[in-house]
């Protein structure tokens, strides 16, 4: 006890003699606001930069799920709102701009990026919102989820079971894989049942840190504080 007493009570010296800094944030674009051609469908009508996708997705802008929707190649496409009859308000994003939808039974595909920065073997933690929907002029209860993936390694989110006419509200995640390479690709894959109701799993906010120097040095400054407090009491046992 005495010994976990000096390590909390180092940690905290540590603590105060090197500041934690947060992690560096290694996704490019991840509200999906710099695109090339404005909200649209994903390599149709625009791109989102630093990503990649060649499913039925989309990219929405502020406002306009309910309302005017987003182009794509069978025309403008838009989710159940307070505004065209949905059961709920449509709120933004927490980012408060645009977001992507992608039908999660329907041209499934993954929405991706390369990574670089990683450190093999080290925590790569990847943090984002998102929210599930269902398409206009559709009706019948549905399921969304993601499957969020780094490499090889995927986790999944809780399957959220959305009423007919419905939107979630939105939910926020944070997933920590460990990086095997110092360049991965991070994918999003919407899935969702059943199709024909179309599911829409949205997603923003998207962030990936991996643990600062100055995390790692305040761990290595207690524990050096640790080890010079238990040299100090053995010595003081022996001169008595």
């Amino acid at each position: 006890m005495r010994f976990l007493s000096l390590f909390a009570a180092a940690l905290a010296l540590g603590a105060v003699a090197v500041p934690a800094a947060a992690g560096t944030n290694l996704v490019v674009n991840g509200d999906f606001e710099a695109t090339t051609a404005g909200p649209g469908q994903f390599d149709h009508q625009t791109i989102a930069t630093g990503w990649s996708s060649n499913g039925y997705n989309f990219v929405f802008g502020a406002g306009t799920a309910d309302t005017t929707g987003s182009s794509g190649e069978s025309g403008n496409l838009s989710l159940w709102g307070s505004h065209n009859g949905g059961n709920d308000v449509f709120a933004n994003s927490p980012t408060g701009g645009n977001f992507v939808a992608a039908d999660g039974a329907y041209e499934t595909a993954p929405i991706q990026q390369t990574i670089t920065g990683l450190k093999i073997g080290k925590a790569f933690t990847v943090s984002f919102d998102w929210a599930a929907a269902q398409q206009t002029g559709f009706s019948g209860d549905t399921t969304e989820k993601w499957l969020v993936s780094l490499g090889n390694q995927t986790i999944s989110t809780a399957k959220y079971s959305n009423p007919s006419h419905s939107f979630s509200g939105w939910m926020h995640e944070s997933f920590t894989f460990t990086a095997t390479g110092t360049t991965e690709v991070l994918s999003f894959l919407a899935l969702g049942t059943p199709e024909g109701k179309p599911p829409f799993s949205l997603l923003d906010g998207v962030s990936g840190t991996v643990p600062e120097p100055a995390t790692w040095a305040m761990m290595i400054g207690g524990l050096g504080l640790v080890g010079g407090a238990m040299r100090a009491r053995r010595r003081g046992t022996v001169a008595a």
